[in-house]
């Protein structure tokens, strides 16, 4: 005779006695749909996060700097702002540039030429970033008057530092010449930096 919890009623289950589950898709489902969440989630959290390792607005409008050469005469200069710094656009004379070719770059403590520091066919056009390269003062001789410094280019007041027609570093404590940021011509009168 069987017994009673063996017999199994029509339309009724037989029942696991076991730790099995009857139907594993659900389990798969749930699994599935809650590392689904938990990434969407972890999204959510990381974008802003991320986003705020972005240059802000003002920092980007400051990225490139234009610069209308067209009414500086030649040996003259002017002073722009390039990212917050002072930005040295020069128009160099015949005379200055000869002065600049006739150094042995060898000789200088950061050989450099005239030509490496401008560019071609626009030799003179000299653009340097406006900060010495000791301590960070700000040369003079970039405005009317301003002293020159003995080599004709410009002369740091702070500790002395000479730099010649070409922005290089002739005398003084500066390890390094003038910087020259990255520009390109946009066209025959206008200077993009940055």
């Amino acid at each position: 005779m069987a017994s009673a919890e063996n017999t199994v009623s029509p339309g009724e289950s037989p029942r696991v006695h076991d730790d099995t589950v009857a139907d594993p898709r659900r389990r798969d489902y749930l699994a599935i749909g809650a590392v689904a969440w938990a990434g969407v989630g972890a999204g959510v959290i990381a974008l802003p996060l991320i986003n705020s390792m972005n240059p802000s607005a003002d920092v980007l409008a400051l990225s490139t700097t234009e610069v209308d050469v067209s009414a500086i005469q030649p040996g003259q200069a002017i002073k722009a702002s390039f990212r917050k710094q002072p930005l040295f656009v020069r128009n160099l004379t015949p005379e200055e540039i000869n002065q600049a070719n006739s150094v042995d770059a060898a000789s200088l403590r950061d050989p450099q030429t005239l030509a490496e520091r401008t560019k071609e066919g626009k030799t003179n056009w000299l653009v340097t970033l406006g900060v010495c390269t000791h301590l960070g003062c700000v040369p003079l001789g970039a405005g009317e008057g301003e002293n020159k410094g003995p080599f004709g280019g410009y002369f740091c007041p702070c500790h002395g530092s000479a730099y010649d027609t070409a922005g290089r570093i002739r005398s003084g404590p500066a390890p390094t010449n003038l910087a020259v940021p990255d520009y390109e011509f946009s066209n025959d009168t206008t200077i993009v930096v940055g």
